[in-house]
């Protein structure tokens, strides 16, 4: 029997000598996970709504989920294993050929900035 899910929250992003921290909530609980400074810059970006002179790569990845109609529709963040988080990247679609969705392998960070993205 799989756990129930937990919806949480980016309740900050936090500079660290090697990237940054994202904390992530319930609004009980804190989990924190560490990634480079790159994808900190990426999500932090993406948190404040930043205009960049050319899209970065998660700009473009969201972009081209828009143009398909593609919505992101949760993540799910289901191991962690030797300091590392994994997590499933859930998409859906809805056309005129009916309702497409996909559960997608991705790295927690990659997911969280693409969820951040399609607010």
């Amino acid at each position: 029997m799989s756990e129930p899910l937990v919806s949480v929250k980016i309740a900050g992003l936090i500079p660290t000598p090697g990237g940054a921290g994202i904390f992530l909530t319930d609004d009980e609980k804190v989990m924190a996970i560490f990634v480079d400074s790159s994808v900190a810059t990426a999500i932090g970006m993406a948190m404040e709504g930043t205009q960049k002179p050319r899209p970065l790569t998660h700009d473009l990845m969201s972009t081209v989920l828009n143009s398909f109609g593609v919505q992101v529709r949760k993540i799910v963040i289901n191991n962690h294993e030797d300091d590392t988080f994994f997590a499933r990247l859930h998409l859906e679609q809805h056309n005129e050929l009916g309702e497409s969705i996909a559960e997608i392998d991705a790295r927690p960070s990659d997911c969280i900035t693409l969820a951040t993205l399609h607010k």
